[in-house]
């Protein structure tokens, strides 16, 4: 804890507040693509049935040597970038990111959606809705807890795992796990490791919030233990059992 509470290990450049910066950015950008790719696949699936081959094979992904891969990729696409910064280190690092995010947020959004009753399905074609309707309006919405779940086990996997960067030479809290294991500055090392920690539990918060805003209540089931919407001040339909009268005790004449 000496090393946090060193108020120079936060504000000078390269600290904390930096590679704090530089770590949420290198996760951001993780997640937006691999959102954008795997969400839409994820619905079509779900509604068509097709491609369900899809989701084995991302789910192959999570068993990829992370930086065994990173240094494969680097030293492939390195001869070919020529832009300038850190776009070298950059490109395969969110390469391996986005690898990583993916698998989650497709499977979980095509069960979300396989998931969802036929019944409901039936009941919206029936009402004239067409097959985009139907996954907009329909199964997007019942699916939504499935695609935050993974949205969050996605969120958690980037952030852990985007320590990395530092390996190739970029920034991130990556930097401190890195430059304390190699000058053998345990708390500095240590200190990284628990700012990793703590972030992933921070967007896991931030992420569990969005869902109970986000989510229909009808579809989360936060309704009040026993009692349906709109019938709770109805009289005798509180949802909770009213207490029945004991029968009079039976008398027994001689």
């Amino acid at each position: 804890m000496a090393w946090l509470n060193d108020p120079g290990n936060w504000t000078a450049p390269g600290g904390v507040f930096d590679q704090l910066a530089a770590h949420l950015q290198y996760a951001l950008i993780a997640l937006v693509i691999a959102t954008v790719l795997a969400l839409p696949a994820g619905l079509l699936i779900g509604h068509t049935g097709r491609g369900r081959w899809l989701i084995t094979a991302a789910n192959a992904m999570r068993a990829l040597p992370v930086v065994g891969l990173l240094i494969l990729l680097y030293v492939m696409l390195a001869p070919h970038i020529h832009g300038r910064g850190d776009t070298v280190y950059l490109v395969p690092t969110e390469i391996v990111l986005v690898l990583l995010a993916i698998p989650p947020i497709l499977s979980n959004t095509f069960a979300g959606v396989d998931n969802v009753d036929p019944a409901v399905r039936d009941a919206a074609a029936g009402m004239g809705m067409r097959g985009g309707q139907v996954v907009r309006r329909v199964e997007l919405p019942n699916a939504l807890p499935l695609i935050f779940s993974g949205l969050r086990s996605a969120a958690l996997q980037v952030i852990a795992t985007a320590t990395v960067a530092a390996y190739l030479g970029l920034g991130g809290l990556g930097r401190f796990v890195y430059d304390g294991q190699a000058s053998q500055n345990f708390a500095e090392r240590n200190a990284g490791a628990l700012l990793v920690a703590l972030l992933a539990v921070a967007v896991d918060l931030v992420l569990a919030v969005a869902q109970r805003y986000s989510v229909s209540r009808g579809v989360s089931g936060r309704f009040p233990k026993g009692a349906a919407p709109g019938r709770a001040d109805v009289p005798g339909e509180t949802g909770v059992a009213e207490p029945t009268k004991a029968p009079p005790p039976a008398t027994h004449t001689a």
